[in-house]
């Protein structure tokens, strides 16, 4: 029922923002000359207040906080987190206050939009800010820019904030957007700068990776994981490591299907940008959020922004995709339509290293040994469109072994490009040592020498002198 409920308030907020949508729209043409008047008015001794600050606040906080606008306690009772915020921005502005808002841009087949919060995963609702048409063609917008600037409150006729004054886009300049190259017409090239991911000497996992799989800017991963293998502490170390090494890199984590405690605990854990639909959630739900982000991601990279994006699960985005597009009346093995993986690939085929500036990194997982011939079935489709490759075990997880990394079914496609001359012959001769040997005693091997050594490079120096014990 409460499934059912919220699918149903979700379809409803949407048919009223598509509504509301076109009356805006005559609206503001009518109000274009005042909203001039009111963006060159002199705001600087007025209170200033952020949406985006709003959103990340608790619900006890925001209601101490609409009570001080003088929102009474028992409307608030049966309101939802964005309805407070709503009447907060309301009353704001009835304090001659003066209100900032950044998000996401998704525009409506109308031709207006509206910038979509990312705190609540790019879901319609009643404090999005409406955009023009005529300012999305000013500034050049398109679906997927990060837009900041000033808004103001509905006039009469509306429902939705507005747009006064674009600021930045994409974090950059307004006029920078109106000269960007198309990500379709960008030069992909092989990644050929590395993304440092070892840290600390107790990080064994990535300081592994950092070796045998190293990851570049552009790189388009795999990482194929059982059930139980320990991939979401796998992939929070590698964002916390590229979050620590890498702060020019803009990370977003993307997790589809996925159990709502894992959400909360990725959102305490790294700190980036998580976006979620959980698995309460209606495929559609899944689709157009996993969309939304891998636009926002290729506006970025048209303004030659580094960024990472960390998928889990690919194999769900597949199945809630398999789920959603129309019959094509050709089933493949375990009940995959044969027009359904096409998104999905292009999501990961947007993964690439860009000639004019810029990056797009993917790290997806793969789900396989789950049961189900429909997730082996995607596995092969995805199975050689990386550049890179982690193969978990299950026996090594089950002898508590961490990271469960198979070394030999791992790697790295053109590693040469990401490792010095020296790293890569020492690499070589490791992986010809250790080859005769069963995963369970390469990885005993590797963690206890490593975590004698301080860090990979006092590793790979003590290869010289044999004391890394592998010969």
């Amino acid at each position: 029922y409460r499934e059912h409920r919220r699918f149903r308030d979700n379809r409803q907020a949407m048919r009223e923002q598509r509504d509301q949508g076109q009356d805006n729209s005559r609206n503001y043409q009518q109000n274009a000359n005042q909203n001039e008047a009111d963006a060159s008015h002199d705001t600087e001794n007025k209170p200033k207040l952020t949406i985006n600050e709003l959103t990340r606040m608790g619900m006890h906080a925001l209601r101490d906080l609409a009570t001080q606008y003088g929102v009474p306690h028992e409307d608030m009772v049966a309101m939802k987190k964005q309805e407070i915020i709503f009447q907060i921005l309301k009353a704001h502005t009835e304090h001659n206050g003066i209100i900032f808002a950044a998000g996401s841009l998704e525009i409506l087949p109308d031709g207006y939009g509206f910038l979509r919060s990312p705190q609540n995963s790019y879901l319609p609702g009643p404090d999005d800010i409406y955009i023009s048409p005529s300012q999305i063609r000013l500034f050049n917008l398109k679906t997927g820019d990060t837009v900041y600037g000033q808004i103001r409150s509905p006039k009469e006729g509306e429902r939705f904030f507005a747009l006064l004054r674009v600021e930045t886009v994409n974090f950059d300049e307004v006029s920078a957007a109106q000269s960007r190259i198309p990500f379709d017409n960008l030069t992909p090239l092989y990644p050929d700068e590395k993304l440092n991911l070892e840290t600390t000497t107790e990080e064994i996992s990535t300081r592994i990776m950092n070796l045998f799989c190293p990851i570049g800017k552009g790189q388009r991963a795999l990482i194929v994981a059982p059930p139980k293998t320990g991939k979401t502490i796998l992939m929070q170390r590698i964002a916390n490591a590229i979050t620590t090494n890498h702060p020019e890199v803009y990370l977003i984590v993307l997790l589809i299907d996925e159990r709502p405690e894992e959400v909360t605990d990725m959102e305490r854990t790294v700190k980036a940008e998580v976006i979620s639909s959980t698995f309460d959630e209606q495929a559609t739900r899944h689709v157009q959020v996993a969309e939304m982000v891998l636009e926002k991601a290729r506006r970025l990279v048209e303004h030659k922004r580094d960024v990472v994006i960390l998928l889990d699960s690919i194999t769900r985005l597949a199945r809630a995709y398999n789920q959603t597009v129309p019959t094509s009346g050709k089933v493949l093995s375990g009940g995959v339509d044969s027009n359904a993986l096409h998104k999905p690939k292009r999501f990961f085929g947007a993964a690439r290293n860009v000639e004019e500036g810029g990056s797009l990194t993917i790290i997806a997982t793969a789900l396989i040994e789950t049961g189900s011939r429909m997730d082996e079935v995607i596995f092969e489709e995805f199975k050689g469109t990386g550049n890179m490759e982690i193969n978990l075990d299950r026996k090594l997880s089950d002898r508590r072994l961490f990271p469960a990394v198979s070394i030999k079914k791992s790697g790295t496609r053109k590693e040469e490009l990401l490792l010095t001359e020296e790293e890569m012959q020492k690499i070589w001769v490791l992986r010809k040592v250790i080859n005769p040997m069963d995963d369970a005693e390469i990885m005993e091997l590797l963690i206890d020498r490593m975590k004698k050594s301080k860090n990979n490079e006092a590793f790979l120096r003590s290869m010289n002198t044999g004391s890394a014990g592998m010969d």
